[in-house]
């Protein structure tokens, strides 16, 4: 993944040198705002976590929370200077996870941090009550609140990669009239062990209403071959839960493969699986042959780039697509 261009808004001055905490980097995926240091940090390889996606609705309660795992990176910066305000900050960081291609799933600042909304002074502190700090620090200036006035805003956004979903929460806040922090937290989602989660007829059921297409989480196959393996077991019955509870659908049952090797050889592999995903649920589940065609378009619909190991096991795949 590029590093986000942290330009969104134009910068006029020069960064000045950092003057971060000794054993600290920024994270990969993005890069600081000008001007700032890097003065407190925690990287955890595993943790729960918990994102607030909603307003406060009461008394120390969100009602609305995203609950995940995963590798998490937090990271606090410090602006000091009277050059750039909270909200000079806040709509940099803002403007480049948008023009990233990240989904905000929710959002909001304000001048006095007053109020229930995202961003907010009781927001923050139900936030981290559910995430607390594991290490003491300057971060701790978050939930300390502000020595003025001094504004604040929060956002909430995620982004499907290959490797696996990643979830981000940056909070900014005018902390001094010379002091804006900005905590920066990365929850990189752990994938799951290949083999152990497949689709289940409701998410089928869910995809197919939203998308029109689901794709078989769970279908695998032996190396370079159209042989199901008894893993796919799990995957095969939500399929057939679902057609049996539509009997009225039919689809297109359509296999995708990575682009490594010759185009030709791929479009047969994904012809052969698909049919194979086919002979499976007529001749061992009773599914009307009728109902489902097999295809196969090999590398030519990739969901992520075929440039990592990541990137081509997620396009290695078996879809449902409705069919008229």
């Amino acid at each position: 993944m590029h590093r986000f261009l942290l330009a969104f808004f134009l910068i006029l001055s020069t960064p000045v040198a950092a003057q971060d905490m000794p054993g600290t980097a920024d994270h990969p995926m993005i890069e600081r705002f000008p001007g700032t240091d890097l003065t407190w940090q925690t990287i955890e390889t595993y943790r729960p976590y918990r994102l607030p996606v909603g307003p406060v609705t009461g008394y120390r309660t969100i009602d609305d929370w995203i609950d995940t795992e995963g590798r998490v990176t937090r990271s606090f910066y410090r602006y000091a200077g009277t050059e750039r305000d909270f909200a000079e900050v806040y709509l940099n960081f803002l403007g480049a996870f948008e023009s990233e291609g990240f989904e905000i799933l929710g959002q909001g600042s304000s001048d006095d941090r007053k109020g229930t909304d995202i961003g907010a002074r009781q927001w923050m502190d139900v936030y981290l009550r559910e995430n607390p700090f594991t290490a003491p620090g300057e971060a701790s200036t978050m939930a300390a609140g502000t020595s003025s006035a001094g504004g604040a805003g929060s956002f909430i956004a995620t982004k499907d990669r290959a490797a696996g979903r990643v979830y981000v929460i940056v909070s900014v806040e005018q902390h001094a009239e010379d002091f804006v922090g900005a905590l920066i937290d990365i929850v990189e989602v752990a994938p799951a062990e290949t083999g152990l989660v497949s689709v289940d007829a409701e998410a089928i059921g869910r995809d197919l209403t939203e998308k029109g297409r689901v794709v078989l989480d769970g279908i695998e196959f032996e190396f370079d071959s159209a042989t199901l393996l008894a893993s796919s077991d799990a995957a095969l019955g939500a399929v057939v839960q679902h057609l049996t509870a539509f009997p009225d659908q039919a689809f297109y049952v359509v296999g995708h493969t990575d682009a490594v090797g010759r185009y030709e050889y791929n479009r047969d592999l994904s012809v052969a699986r698909a049919a194979a995903v086919v002979d499976a649920l007529v001749s061992s589940y009773g599914i009307s042959r009728e109902r489902l065609v097999p295809h196969g378009v090999g590398p030519l619909v990739p969901v992520f780039s075929n440039g990592s190991d990541a990137g081509r096991d997620r396009n290695r795949r078996v879809e449902l697509v409705e069919r008229p």
